[in-house]
């Protein structure tokens, strides 16, 4: 049995498109065959309204997950996509940290609750992708810890080399003292408006320090993208022909020959 492909989906910034790209990507590569689980680990809780699933249907959380309360397999329910799972977020999770400050185990309780599940289930998911919060706290590291790979979504705007700068850090941070094998699945460049020549610039400057690192597919700003989690959907579903969803089909075809490109090294 294959274990399933653990991506975190991070970035220190806030409103960058993490659970944008978690929820899209998710969608995009179920399409393309693969079993998905999202995992949402950011107490906002927008991938799992993004995925259609209301506060009131959220009764076993990541939070009760966290803190030892139930199984993963009690938290994963199902979406209104084919193939996607997920297991959902609530407002607990911003008390999680202090509960389990006096834990030994606080930075691995996710790593834990995945194995487990991994080790129970006759048929695992392919691509577990976890949604972080806005920021390096408990939640991220356990995310980082659990990871093979951190994909990292990076707006095309003025500030956004100097948040990757900081991200790298933590991963290093992470890899140093918990992850050994943890490592930057690729930068995804979003929001991209081909008139602002900042953000032309941007992505020349980005692509010139970060090399093939950078995926090539660039995530357009779009305004079906924008609409759709209102609907509690994600944009393959909400408006497949528009330019988001295709280029979110690109990119899930970019990860799976790149996650190819990895086993075969």
């Amino acid at each position: 049995m294959t274990d399933a492909r653990i991506l975190a989906i991070a970035n220190q910034k806030g409103g960058v498109g993490k659970t944008t790209t978690t929820i899209n990507l998710g969608t995009a590569l179920a399409a393309i065959g693969e079993k998905v689980l999202i995992v949402d680990l950011d107490p906002q809780g927008n991938a799992s309204t993004g995925l259609g699933i209301p506060q009131n249907a959220r009764n076993c959380s990541t939070y009760d997950v966290l803190s030892g309360d139930a199984r993963l397999a009690e938290a994963i329910q199902g979406t209104a996509v084919p193939r996607v799972y997920l297991a959902p977020s609530t407002l607990d999770l911003l008390g999680a940290e202090l509960e389990l400050a006096s834990q030994k185990d606080r930075a691995l309780r996710l790593k834990s609750a995945i194995r487990a599940y991994q080790d129970a289930e006759a048929e695992p998911f392919t691509y577990i992708l976890i949604d972080c919060p806005p920021s390096f706290n408990l939640l991220t590291i356990n995310a980082m810890a659990s990871a093979d790979a951190v994909l990292v979504p990076l707006q095309c705007e003025f500030f956004a080399l100097e948040g990757l700068s900081q991200l790298l850090k933590t991963v290093e941070q992470v890899r140093a003292g918990l992850n050994p094998s943890l490592i930057i699945h690729g930068i995804v460049l979003t929001m991209f408006d081909p008139r602002n020549n900042l953000a032309n610039q941007v992505i020349s400057d980005v692509r010139q320090i970060l090399g093939e690192k950078v995926y090539q597919t660039v995530i357009p700003r779009n305004v079906r993208v924008s609409e759709a989690p209102s609907h509690g959907k994600p944009v393959l579903l909400y408006d497949l022909k528009c330019a988001g969803s295709q280029a979110y089909l690109r990119l899930a075809s970019e990860v799976i020959q790149r996650e190819r490109r990895l086993r075969a090294a």
